[in-house]
């Protein structure tokens, strides 16, 4: 039994990711006609709900602790109960406003330095919004478990300073547990001793830097049909040691425990994840992980003309071979001879279907419905 793929019928008014008129015109694309106005109506929502995300963010994060905690300085022996609270503070390895503005600027500056091939303004602004929203995502949802659930730093002992009356001055069993108000010292160090777990600088980290290896697993295609040169696979997996490397570094200086930077590195790396996703057309598969998904309304832009294929009107386009739906490499094919598809009605095949594979060659196997071949390597290039 096969499945025959419709044919596509290319619109040339239908650009992936365009803001449109009244008329359905193309007002904004990946390269031709693109207008910061008609980008800036498709997203104007999501940039005033990213606005008021970071207002709640700061307020949070400035925010005193929530939870009142009980902890034990010492045994009624003089032995201290937690010797794992008690390191000194030191001096920040890598302070936080700089592990924020890394995870921003260096991702940053390779959609930039990748427009030389792209050339797409609509590209560099929808990646980097990408970014900003895996960065605020992850801040806002560990400066919210910071404030109601915390936690003691490896240095807390040494800020607080408790001065505790004697033994048997404090409460629970054998009263040697205390509050926080036996503290006396600086009152905006005790808070912010009080709020180890998540790490933020992990989080921020990991949100940045695996959106990062995100793109350049997509633009270099280090992870598809065919063995990559080794520099890629350097330049992809080294946004995962800068970020791991950043994590670390709270370990020494002593800002954090392990499970602290941990936690932030799950909470940045699943937003990272799940933002490239909402992004682009895939996360994994080297097909199309570098296609943009089409942005076809929002509140302050009007509603596209209705698509054939209605899960996704990229699918509608037989635009493949423009430099805008491929990615940063011509290794292995890419914009030259090589062509594929997918499996029957996928992205690759509806593409393919009007004569075009999915790296600006012709594709086989999609007007049957027979799934995809490859055939004809073009020639190797960066």
């Amino acid at each position: 039994m096969s499945n025959t793929a419709q044919p596509v019928v290319p619109n040339n008014n239908i650009a992936p990711g365009g803001a449109y008129n009244d008329k359905g015109a193309q007002r904004g694309g990946f390269t031709k006609g693109f207008t910061f106005g008609g980008w800036f109506r498709l997203h104007a929502f999501d940039l005033l709900i990213m606005l008021f995300m970071g207002m709640i963010g700061l307020g949070v994060y400035f925010a005193r602790p929530a939870p009142t905690r009980d902890f034990p300085i010492t045994f009624n022996d003089g032995e201290i109960v937690y010797p794992q609270y008690a390191y000194p503070l030191r001096k920040e390895i890598v302070p936080i406003w700089l592990a924020a503005l890394l995870s921003f600027i260096v991702p940053f500056f390779f959609f930039c330095l990748f427009q030389i091939r792209r050339r797409s303004l609509y590209d560099l602004f929808t990646t980097t919004l990408g970014l900003i929203q895996s960065l605020e995502t992850a801040a806002v949802f560990q400066v919210f478990i910071k404030w109601l659930i915390g936690g003691f730093r490896p240095h807390f002992l040494a800020v607080c300073k408790p001065n505790v009356q004697g033994p048997g001055s404090g409460t629970g069993f054998q009263q040697i547990y205390y509050t926080r108000e036996v503290c006396t010292g600086d009152e905006k160090e005790i808070n912010d001793s009080l709020e180890s777990f998540p790490s933020g600088h992990s989080t921020a980290a990991f949100a940045g830097f695996v959106y990062l290896f995100l793109y350049f697993n997509a633009q270099l295609k280090v992870n598809s049909d065919h063995r990559p040169a080794y520099w890629k696979i350097i330049l992809t997996i080294a946004p995962l040691l800068g970020a791991t490397l950043i994590a670390g570094a709270l370990t020494i200086d002593k800002f954090h425990h392990w499970y602290d930077t941990f936690a932030g590195a799950v909470i940045g790396t699943l937003c990272a994840v799940m933002i490239y996703r909402a992004t682009f057309a895939s996360v994994l598969d080297f097909r199309f992980n570098h296609i943009i998904l089409p942005r076809d309304y929002s509140l302050l832009a009007r509603h596209l003309p209705p698509q054939k294929f209605g899960y996704s009107p990229y699918v509608a386009c037989a635009d493949y071979h423009i430099n805008d739906q491929l990615p940063f490499t011509r290794e292995g094919g890419w914009g030259h001879f090589q062509g594929f598809t997918g499996a029957p009605f996928d992205a690759s095949a509806l593409g393919a279907s009007s004569g075009m594979g999915m790296t600006g060659g012709p594709g086989v196997g999609a007007g049957n419905g027979t799934g995809g071949g490859m055939f004809h390597r073009g020639h190797n290039a960066v």
